[in-house]
Protein backbone atom coordinates (compact mmCIF):
# COMPACT_ATOMS: atom_id res chain seq x y z
CA UNK A 1 0.00 0.00 0.00
CA UNK A 2 2.71 2.75 0.94
CA UNK A 3 4.72 1.46 -2.18
CA UNK A 4 1.68 1.78 -4.35
CA UNK A 5 1.08 5.44 -2.86
CA UNK A 6 4.79 6.33 -3.51
CA UNK A 7 4.68 5.77 -6.98
CA UNK A 8 3.19 8.76 -8.09
CA UNK A 9 5.76 10.77 -7.00
CA UNK A 10 8.30 8.49 -8.74
CA UNK A 11 6.81 8.87 -11.82
CA UNK A 12 6.93 12.73 -11.41
CA UNK A 13 10.28 12.98 -10.83
CA UNK A 14 10.76 10.07 -13.55
CA UNK A 15 9.08 12.39 -16.27
CA UNK A 16 10.33 15.89 -14.57
CA UNK A 17 12.71 17.73 -17.34
CA UNK A 18 15.95 17.17 -15.84
CA UNK A 19 19.64 18.31 -16.03
CA UNK A 20 21.47 18.67 -12.68
CA UNK A 21 24.03 16.57 -11.63
CA UNK A 22 23.35 13.96 -9.23
CA UNK A 23 25.56 11.78 -7.14
CA UNK A 24 27.51 10.05 -8.95
CA UNK A 25 27.43 6.07 -7.92
CA UNK A 26 30.94 6.25 -9.68
CA UNK A 27 32.53 8.33 -6.67
CA UNK A 28 30.87 5.93 -3.68
CA UNK A 29 30.07 2.42 -2.85
CA UNK A 30 26.45 1.19 -2.86
CA UNK A 31 26.50 1.68 1.04
CA UNK A 32 28.24 4.91 2.20
CA UNK A 33 27.00 8.04 1.14
CA UNK A 34 30.45 10.03 2.80
CA UNK A 35 29.93 13.39 2.47
CA UNK A 36 27.55 13.99 -1.09
CA UNK A 37 25.47 17.22 -0.20
CA UNK A 38 24.51 17.48 -3.95
CA UNK A 39 23.94 21.45 -5.22
CA UNK A 40 22.14 23.99 -3.99
CA UNK A 41 18.49 24.50 -5.83
CA UNK A 42 18.76 20.39 -6.67
CA UNK A 43 15.96 17.96 -5.67
CA UNK A 44 16.98 14.37 -4.97
CA UNK A 45 15.92 11.04 -5.74
CA UNK A 46 17.52 7.52 -5.49
CA UNK A 47 15.33 4.29 -6.14
CA UNK A 48 17.18 1.39 -4.65
CA UNK A 49 15.49 -1.31 -5.06
CA UNK A 50 17.06 -4.84 -3.55
CA UNK A 51 15.64 -8.87 -4.12
CA UNK A 52 15.87 -11.96 -2.46
CA UNK A 53 14.93 -15.79 -3.02
CA UNK A 54 14.07 -18.24 -0.46
CA UNK A 55 14.75 -21.75 -0.68
CA UNK A 56 13.55 -24.47 -2.58
CA UNK A 57 11.03 -25.55 -3.09
CA UNK A 58 9.49 -21.92 -3.06
CA UNK A 59 11.95 -20.20 -4.01
CA UNK A 60 10.02 -17.36 -3.51
CA UNK A 61 11.66 -13.64 -4.46
CA UNK A 62 10.87 -10.73 -2.19
CA UNK A 63 11.82 -7.29 -2.91
CA UNK A 64 12.48 -4.14 -0.08
CA UNK A 65 12.93 -0.89 -2.29
CA UNK A 66 14.14 1.95 -0.55
CA UNK A 67 13.58 6.11 -1.78
CA UNK A 68 15.78 9.02 -0.62
CA UNK A 69 14.48 12.12 -1.24
CA UNK A 70 16.51 15.12 -0.14
CA UNK A 71 17.43 18.87 -1.35
CA UNK A 72 20.45 20.25 -1.64
CA UNK A 73 20.78 23.62 -0.19
CA UNK A 74 23.54 26.35 0.23
CA UNK A 75 26.49 26.35 2.34
CA UNK A 76 26.70 22.45 1.25
CA UNK A 77 23.75 21.27 3.03
CA UNK A 78 21.55 18.23 2.43
CA UNK A 79 18.18 17.60 4.10
CA UNK A 80 15.94 14.67 3.37
CA UNK A 81 14.65 11.54 4.36
CA UNK A 82 14.85 7.49 3.19
CA UNK A 83 11.83 5.41 3.51
CA UNK A 84 12.00 1.80 2.81
CA UNK A 85 8.89 -0.32 2.84
CA UNK A 86 10.27 -3.44 5.06
CA UNK A 87 12.52 -3.47 7.76
CA UNK A 88 14.25 -6.13 10.06
CA UNK A 89 15.74 -3.29 12.20
CA UNK A 90 13.02 -3.79 15.12
CA UNK A 91 9.70 -5.53 15.45
CA UNK A 92 6.65 -4.36 14.62
CA UNK A 93 8.35 -1.53 12.30
CA UNK A 94 7.57 -2.85 8.85
CA UNK A 95 8.13 0.68 7.35
CA UNK A 96 11.13 2.53 8.42
CA UNK A 97 12.16 6.15 8.07
CA UNK A 98 15.51 8.34 8.44
CA UNK A 99 15.32 12.12 8.14
CA UNK A 100 18.49 13.58 7.83
CA UNK A 101 20.55 16.34 7.15
CA UNK A 102 24.00 16.09 6.17
CA UNK A 103 26.98 18.79 5.81
CA UNK A 104 30.34 19.02 3.90
CA UNK A 105 32.53 21.91 5.59
CA UNK A 106 35.51 20.25 3.64
CA UNK A 107 35.71 19.20 0.36
CA UNK A 108 37.95 18.82 -2.60
CA UNK A 109 36.08 20.10 -5.06
CA UNK A 110 37.42 23.74 -3.37
CA UNK A 111 41.03 22.13 -3.48
CA UNK A 112 40.92 21.31 -0.48
CA UNK A 113 43.47 17.67 0.68
CA UNK A 114 39.98 15.41 1.43
CA UNK A 115 36.48 15.54 1.89
CA UNK A 116 34.63 15.65 5.31
CA UNK A 117 31.12 14.98 5.71
CA UNK A 118 28.76 14.66 8.77
CA UNK A 119 25.35 13.90 8.90
CA UNK A 120 23.01 13.12 11.94
CA UNK A 121 19.17 12.05 11.62
CA UNK A 122 16.32 10.08 13.28
CA UNK A 123 15.50 6.85 12.64
CA UNK A 124 11.86 5.84 13.80
CA UNK A 125 12.60 2.63 14.07
CA UNK A 126 15.00 2.97 16.20
CA UNK A 127 13.17 5.47 17.94
CA UNK A 128 16.70 7.95 18.33
CA UNK A 129 19.23 9.49 17.17
CA UNK A 130 21.96 8.32 14.36
CA UNK A 131 25.12 10.00 13.54
CA UNK A 132 27.91 10.09 10.77
CA UNK A 133 31.58 11.20 10.29
CA UNK A 134 33.39 10.38 7.11
CA UNK A 135 36.36 10.93 5.35
CA UNK A 136 36.98 10.55 1.78
CA UNK A 137 40.41 10.79 -0.07
CA UNK A 138 40.92 10.54 -4.38
CA UNK A 139 43.50 8.15 -5.57
CA UNK A 140 43.95 8.69 -9.58
CA UNK A 141 41.21 6.55 -10.35
CA UNK A 142 40.32 5.51 -7.35
CA UNK A 143 38.48 7.15 -4.34
CA UNK A 144 38.57 6.01 -0.62
CA UNK A 145 35.91 6.33 1.85
CA UNK A 146 36.11 6.15 5.63
CA UNK A 147 33.34 6.69 8.13
CA UNK A 148 32.52 6.23 12.22
CA UNK A 149 28.46 5.52 13.08
CA UNK A 150 26.73 6.71 16.81
CA UNK A 151 23.79 4.18 16.50
CA UNK A 152 20.59 4.02 18.96
CA UNK A 153 19.89 0.75 20.31
CA UNK A 154 16.26 -0.29 18.73
CA UNK A 155 16.28 -2.78 21.66
CA UNK A 156 17.37 -0.56 25.12
CA UNK A 157 16.43 3.04 24.76
CA UNK A 158 19.39 5.50 25.63
CA UNK A 159 21.61 3.02 24.69
CA UNK A 160 24.17 3.79 21.61
CA UNK A 161 25.99 1.92 19.62
CA UNK A 162 28.68 2.30 17.50
CA UNK A 163 29.90 1.17 13.89
CA UNK A 164 32.75 1.79 11.41
CA UNK A 165 32.50 1.66 7.77
CA UNK A 166 35.06 1.71 4.64
CA UNK A 167 34.82 1.28 0.85
CA UNK A 168 36.23 2.80 -2.09
CA UNK A 169 35.38 2.92 -6.19
CA UNK A 170 37.83 2.76 -9.06
CA UNK A 171 37.10 4.23 -12.07
CA UNK A 172 37.44 2.57 -15.42
CA UNK A 173 37.36 5.27 -18.21
CA UNK A 174 34.75 8.03 -17.72
CA UNK A 175 32.00 5.75 -17.59
CA UNK A 176 32.05 2.34 -15.35
CA UNK A 177 33.59 1.61 -11.61
CA UNK A 178 33.69 -0.90 -9.63
CA UNK A 179 32.87 -0.21 -5.71
CA UNK A 180 32.71 -2.34 -2.52
CA UNK A 181 32.57 -1.36 0.91
CA UNK A 182 32.60 -3.22 4.45
CA UNK A 183 30.65 -1.80 8.02
CA UNK A 184 30.35 -3.55 11.50
CA UNK A 185 28.94 -2.77 14.30
CA UNK A 186 31.48 -2.51 17.60
CA UNK A 187 31.59 -5.11 19.73
CA UNK A 188 29.39 -7.52 17.89
CA UNK A 189 27.57 -10.75 19.32
CA UNK A 190 27.34 -14.06 17.44
CA UNK A 191 24.07 -13.13 16.25
CA UNK A 192 25.76 -10.21 14.54
CA UNK A 193 27.21 -10.01 10.68
CA UNK A 194 29.44 -7.61 8.93
CA UNK A 195 27.76 -5.62 6.26
CA UNK A 196 28.98 -5.42 2.77
CA UNK A 197 28.02 -4.56 -0.44
CA UNK A 198 29.87 -4.86 -4.15
CA UNK A 199 28.37 -3.94 -7.28
CA UNK A 200 29.30 -2.41 -10.55
CA UNK A 201 28.19 1.52 -11.21
CA UNK A 202 27.74 2.94 -14.50
CA UNK A 203 27.44 6.79 -15.69
CA UNK A 204 25.05 6.98 -18.55
CA UNK A 205 25.92 9.23 -21.31
CA UNK A 206 24.82 12.65 -21.72
CA UNK A 207 23.00 12.54 -18.77
CA UNK A 208 22.93 13.25 -15.11
CA UNK A 209 22.41 9.68 -14.17
CA UNK A 210 24.21 6.81 -12.86
CA UNK A 211 23.07 3.06 -12.10
CA UNK A 212 23.92 0.66 -9.60
CA UNK A 213 24.44 -3.44 -10.04
CA UNK A 214 25.32 -4.89 -6.76
CA UNK A 215 25.20 -7.71 -4.26
CA UNK A 216 24.97 -7.18 -0.59
CA UNK A 217 23.86 -8.42 2.35
CA UNK A 218 22.00 -5.25 3.84
CA UNK A 219 18.49 -5.02 2.82
CA UNK A 220 18.71 -0.94 3.65
CA UNK A 221 20.74 1.79 3.05
CA UNK A 222 19.68 3.83 6.08
CA UNK A 223 22.90 3.94 8.80
CA UNK A 224 20.98 1.79 10.45
CA UNK A 225 20.50 -0.99 8.05
CA UNK A 226 24.17 -0.39 5.80
CA UNK A 227 25.65 -1.28 9.50
CA UNK A 228 23.79 -4.79 10.25
CA UNK A 229 24.60 -7.32 7.85
CA UNK A 230 22.75 -10.59 7.18
CA UNK A 231 22.59 -14.18 6.20
CA UNK A 232 21.14 -13.40 2.73
CA UNK A 233 22.74 -12.22 -0.10
CA UNK A 234 20.11 -9.61 -1.56
CA UNK A 235 20.81 -8.56 -5.56
CA UNK A 236 19.85 -5.28 -6.44
CA UNK A 237 20.28 -1.95 -8.37
CA UNK A 238 19.97 2.21 -7.75
CA UNK A 239 18.77 5.06 -10.18
CA UNK A 240 19.52 8.57 -9.07
CA UNK A 241 17.47 11.18 -10.76
CA UNK A 242 18.24 15.19 -9.84
CA UNK A 243 15.73 17.73 -10.72
CA UNK A 244 17.18 21.14 -11.24
CA UNK A 245 14.79 23.60 -9.48
CA UNK A 246 17.24 26.83 -10.32
CA UNK A 247 16.30 25.92 -13.94
CA UNK A 248 12.82 27.55 -13.31
CA UNK A 249 13.46 29.62 -9.69
CA UNK A 250 16.80 31.08 -10.62
CA UNK A 251 20.25 30.18 -9.46
CA UNK A 252 23.99 31.30 -8.59
CA UNK A 253 23.13 33.22 -5.40
CA UNK A 254 26.52 32.75 -4.18
CA UNK A 255 28.03 34.19 -7.47
CA UNK A 256 26.28 37.55 -7.87
CA UNK A 257 28.77 39.98 -9.06
CA UNK A 258 30.65 42.63 -6.98
CA UNK A 259 29.31 45.58 -7.63
CA UNK A 260 32.55 47.32 -6.24
CA UNK A 261 34.12 47.02 -10.25
CA UNK A 262 32.17 47.35 -13.52
CA UNK A 263 32.78 44.78 -15.80
CA UNK A 264 35.20 45.89 -18.18
CA UNK A 265 34.83 44.61 -21.97
CA UNK A 266 37.01 43.23 -23.93
CA UNK A 267 39.54 45.84 -25.63
CA UNK A 268 37.88 49.09 -24.22
CA UNK A 269 40.15 51.47 -22.80
CA UNK A 270 40.27 52.07 -19.11
CA UNK A 271 39.42 55.23 -17.86
CA UNK A 272 41.91 56.74 -15.12
CA UNK A 273 41.35 57.33 -11.84
CA UNK A 274 41.75 60.06 -10.09
CA UNK A 275 44.56 58.28 -8.00
CA UNK A 276 46.63 57.28 -11.49
CA UNK A 277 46.12 60.26 -13.05
CA UNK A 278 48.98 61.59 -14.17
CA UNK A 279 51.29 63.57 -11.82
CA UNK A 280 50.86 67.87 -12.59
CA UNK A 281 54.45 69.91 -11.70
CA UNK A 282 53.85 72.30 -9.55
CA UNK A 283 56.00 76.10 -10.18
CA UNK A 284 57.91 76.99 -7.54
CA UNK A 285 58.97 80.81 -7.10
CA UNK A 286 63.13 81.58 -6.97
CA UNK A 287 63.38 83.60 -3.87
CA UNK A 288 65.21 86.98 -4.49
CA UNK A 289 68.95 87.04 -3.29
CA UNK A 290 70.18 88.57 -0.39
CA UNK A 291 72.62 91.20 0.19
CA UNK A 292 76.23 90.77 0.36
CA UNK A 293 77.31 91.81 4.05
CA UNK A 294 80.96 90.33 3.36
CA UNK A 295 82.26 93.72 2.27
CA UNK A 296 83.83 96.27 4.86
CA UNK A 297 82.39 99.23 5.62
CA UNK A 298 84.10 102.33 2.93
CA UNK A 299 85.48 105.63 4.55
CA UNK A 300 83.60 108.97 4.13
CA UNK A 301 84.03 110.52 0.40
CA UNK A 302 85.20 107.15 -0.79
CA UNK A 303 84.11 106.37 -4.21
CA UNK A 304 82.02 102.74 -4.10
CA UNK A 305 82.85 100.57 -6.55
CA UNK A 306 80.52 97.92 -7.23
CA UNK A 307 81.29 94.59 -5.21
CA UNK A 308 82.63 91.60 -7.16
CA UNK A 309 79.91 89.12 -7.07
CA UNK A 310 81.50 85.70 -5.02
CA UNK A 311 80.05 82.87 -6.45
CA UNK A 312 77.79 81.04 -3.54
CA UNK A 313 79.46 78.13 -2.97
CA UNK A 314 77.79 75.32 -4.69
CA UNK A 315 76.02 72.11 -2.62
CA UNK A 316 77.84 68.79 -2.50
CA UNK A 317 75.66 66.37 -4.03
CA UNK A 318 73.83 64.24 -2.69
CA UNK A 319 74.66 60.47 -2.07
CA UNK A 320 73.09 58.25 -4.71
CA UNK A 321 71.13 55.12 -2.82
CA UNK A 322 72.33 51.51 -3.51
CA UNK A 323 70.94 50.32 -7.02
CA UNK A 324 67.97 47.46 -5.37
CA UNK A 325 68.97 44.02 -7.09
CA UNK A 326 66.23 43.19 -9.77
CA UNK A 327 63.22 41.51 -8.82
CA UNK A 328 62.52 37.68 -9.95
CA UNK A 329 59.45 38.13 -11.66
CA UNK A 330 56.98 36.00 -10.14
CA UNK A 331 55.36 32.70 -11.50
CA UNK A 332 52.41 33.34 -13.26
CA UNK A 333 49.54 32.06 -10.70
CA UNK A 334 46.76 29.59 -11.89
CA UNK A 335 43.22 29.11 -10.22
CA UNK A 336 41.51 25.81 -11.00
CA UNK A 337 37.74 26.19 -11.00
CA UNK A 338 35.51 22.44 -11.14
CA UNK A 339 32.37 22.22 -12.97
CA UNK A 340 30.32 19.30 -11.17
CA UNK A 341 26.47 19.02 -10.46
CA UNK A 342 25.54 21.95 -12.92
CA UNK A 343 27.50 24.47 -11.00
CA UNK A 344 30.87 26.04 -10.91
CA UNK A 345 32.73 25.23 -8.05
CA UNK A 346 33.60 27.56 -6.72
CA UNK A 347 30.96 30.10 -8.09
CA UNK A 348 33.05 33.18 -7.15
CA UNK A 349 36.99 33.91 -6.79
CA UNK A 350 39.26 37.11 -6.57
CA UNK A 351 42.15 37.22 -8.42
CA UNK A 352 45.00 39.08 -9.46
CA UNK A 353 45.90 40.35 -12.96
CA UNK A 354 48.01 38.01 -15.28
CA UNK A 355 46.32 35.41 -13.30
CA UNK A 356 45.10 32.10 -15.89
CA UNK A 357 41.94 30.52 -14.39
CA UNK A 358 41.16 26.73 -15.38
CA UNK A 359 38.29 25.17 -15.72
CA UNK A 360 37.60 21.71 -15.71
CA UNK A 361 34.12 20.03 -16.57
CA UNK A 362 33.47 17.58 -14.08
CA UNK A 363 29.77 16.51 -15.38
CA UNK A 364 28.79 14.14 -17.40
CA UNK A 365 26.94 16.45 -19.47
CA UNK A 366 28.90 19.09 -21.59
CA UNK A 367 29.00 22.64 -20.34
CA UNK A 368 30.71 26.12 -21.84
CA UNK A 369 32.34 28.92 -19.85
CA UNK A 370 31.02 32.18 -21.79
CA UNK A 371 31.55 35.91 -20.41
CA UNK A 372 28.27 38.04 -20.71
CA UNK A 373 30.71 40.51 -22.30
CA UNK A 374 31.96 38.42 -24.66
CA UNK A 375 35.64 39.20 -23.45
CA UNK A 376 36.08 35.32 -23.39
CA UNK A 377 34.57 31.80 -24.19
CA UNK A 378 35.41 28.56 -24.76
CA UNK A 379 34.01 26.02 -26.73
CA UNK A 380 31.32 23.14 -25.64
CA UNK A 381 33.56 21.54 -22.94
CA UNK A 382 32.99 17.32 -23.02
CA UNK A 383 32.87 15.78 -19.96
CA UNK A 384 36.93 15.80 -18.73
CA UNK A 385 37.96 18.63 -20.69
CA UNK A 386 39.35 22.09 -19.86
CA UNK A 387 39.83 25.39 -20.68
CA UNK A 388 42.30 28.46 -19.67
CA UNK A 389 41.83 32.09 -19.60
CA UNK A 390 44.45 35.03 -18.60
CA UNK A 391 42.81 37.95 -17.01
CA UNK A 392 45.04 40.72 -18.17
CA UNK A 393 42.82 43.55 -17.10
CA UNK A 394 41.11 44.50 -14.06
CA UNK A 395 37.27 44.12 -12.91
CA UNK A 396 34.28 42.46 -12.71
CA UNK A 397 33.51 39.64 -15.30
CA UNK A 398 30.20 37.37 -15.34
CA UNK A 399 30.35 34.21 -16.73
CA UNK A 400 27.79 31.60 -17.17
CA UNK A 401 26.84 28.09 -19.04
CA UNK A 402 25.29 28.12 -22.68
CA UNK A 403 23.58 24.92 -22.89
CA UNK A 404 22.00 26.04 -19.29
CA UNK A 405 22.09 29.51 -18.67
CA UNK A 406 20.97 28.91 -14.55
CA UNK A 407 24.69 28.25 -13.92
CA UNK A 408 26.39 31.37 -13.43
CA UNK A 409 29.80 31.91 -11.98
CA UNK A 410 32.07 35.30 -11.43
CA UNK A 411 35.35 36.26 -11.49
CA UNK A 412 36.69 39.43 -9.54
CA UNK A 413 39.99 40.35 -10.85
CA UNK A 414 41.97 42.90 -9.06
CA UNK A 415 45.63 44.84 -9.55
CA UNK A 416 48.07 43.15 -8.12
Amino acid sequence: MHLIKALPVAALLLLSPLGAGGQSLLDRPPNVSGNWVGAPGTLYFHFVHRFITSDAPERKVSNVPTFLLAAGLPKRLLAGFNYSTNSTLAPRFPNEWEAFARWAPVSEDYDAPLDLGAQVGYNNAASGVDAEVSLAKKFGPGRIILAGRGLSDPFEAGKIRFAFAGGATLRFGQWLALAGDLASLANRDSTERMAWSAGVHFGIPLTPHTVSLHATNTPLTTLQGASRGSSNIRYGFEFTIPLTLRRYFGGGADASPDTASPPVAAGAPREASPDTASPVRAEVATPEPLPDTTSPPLAAGAPRTTPRSVPSPSPAPAAKPAAKPAAKPAAAATVRVGIKNNNYLPPKIQITVGTTVEWKNNDPVAHTVSAVDKSFGSELLQSGKTYRHTFTKAGTFTFSCGPHPFMKGVVVVKKP
